[in-house]
């Protein structure tokens, strides 16, 4: 396992752990096999070491440590059977999980299985900005968030059936989602893009993780239309078996949300049938012109009031945590932090008023 580690303010920290390269059977051939494969053990032995480090000294600093096991990076081992292509990760990840709770759960009592599962699937599969790096327009991402989805149930269930009664901790993934704001209140078109914007963005994992198992019905019904226009013989979104939905359902714990920025929503109807996650979802999304914005953060601090609303009322008032909100100052070199704490004041301000 590798990370940073770097002292801030007297304390050390981490932001994560990164997926370890998992032990796999081998046959020791030769001296020099076995020399390498000590060599990865010592390395190992040196991770676990480092990160027990670090639980420890936020604990000992009254900080508690709420851990991510996935966070975008994934070994070239995995990556070479698939990755998250391959049904054969969810096992692999399970695998390191269940290390994961074994040597760290004594002390860690909240985790976070994925980091922003919708936005790693979109970027990586769906634009190639993320590793692998390749591409695969409207089809290859909704395969990875099937994984990905099945992987985190497969994860909570290994906690709750081994873990939790000695540990008492608690697990979830923690999802993405920016406020859809209608760009016309008055439109009917428009509130209906915003329900499907954020069915695609949030509710896709959201709803069968704590609703039923299964995504929500605009999004299939979407995709098999998008599909059929586009000349697949079926849907280009994975279905889930009904032994898979039973697995998946209620397997989160707390949940988890990350909230930066808010976007008005119209509706944007795909009468070409170009193919595309975006262009399944049919819709334009664009910042008003009136709100500050600094690189793709556009600052409205009300917009998460509303999210945390949506998320009340969609999913039977669960326990909410925020796990990243932020503002990127404009110049990393000035002690001026004005603009920044009057972000938070705003956002304060907002949360309060939901609590009202």
């Amino acid at each position: 396992m590798v990370g940073s580690y770097k002292p801030y303010f007297g304390l050390k920290f981490f932001r994560k752990l990164l997926f370890p390269i998992l032990s796999q059977s081998l046959f020791i051939v030769s001296i020099m096999k076995m020399t390498f494969l000590l060599i990865l053990s010592f390395i190992f032995l040196l991770g676990i070491d480092y990160y027990n480090k670090i639980i420890d000294d936020l604990l000992t600093n009254r900080v508690t440590p709420i851990v991510t096991l996935y966070h975008f990076d994934l070994p070239q081992a995995l990556e070479d059977q698939g990755g998250w292509l391959s049904e054969a990760i969810i096992e692999s990840f399970d695998k390191y999980a269940r290390f994961c709770f074994s040597t760290f759960g004594d002390r860690v009592k909240q985790w976070i299985t994925i980091n922003e599962p919708n936005i790693f699937a979109v970027m990586a599969y769906e634009f190639g900005v993320f590793p692998p790096g390749v591409p695969h327009v409207g089809t290859k991402a909704y395969q990875a968030a099937h994984n990905l989805i099945k992987a985190h149930a497969r994860s909570w269930h290994s906690y709750d059936s081994l873990f939790r009664k000695e540990q008492k901790g608690m697990v979830s993934l923690s999802v993405f989602a920016g406020w859809a704001e209608p760009a016309d209140p008055s439109s009917v078109s428009d509130q209906e893009a915003v329900k499907r914007a954020m069915a695609f963005q949030l509710d896709f994992f959201a709803k069968p993780i704590f609703i039923d198992g299964d995504y929500p019905e605009v999004v299939k019904s979407q995709v098999a239309l998008m599909s059929k226009k586009q000349g697949y013989s079926s849907s280009r979104l994975p279905e889930f078996t009904e032994e898979e939905k039973r697995m998946i359902k209620g397997t989160a714990d707390f949940f988890a949300v990350q909230y930066y920025t808010t976007r008005l929503v119209m509706n944007q109807e795909n009468k070409k049938g170009e193919l595309g996650l975006l262009q399944d979802v049919e819709v334009e999304v664009f910042p008003d012109p009136s709100w500050r914005s600094l690189n793709w953060v556009c600052v409205v601090p009300w917009g998460i009031r509303k999210l945390l609303k949506y998320i009340k009322d969609t999913y039977n008032n669960p326990v909410i945590y925020i796990t990243e909100n932020g503002f990127p100052q404009g110049d990393p070199t000035s002690f001026d932090d004005t603009q920044r704490w009057e972000y938070f004041r705003q956002t304060f301000q907002e949360l309060f008023k939901g609590t009202i």
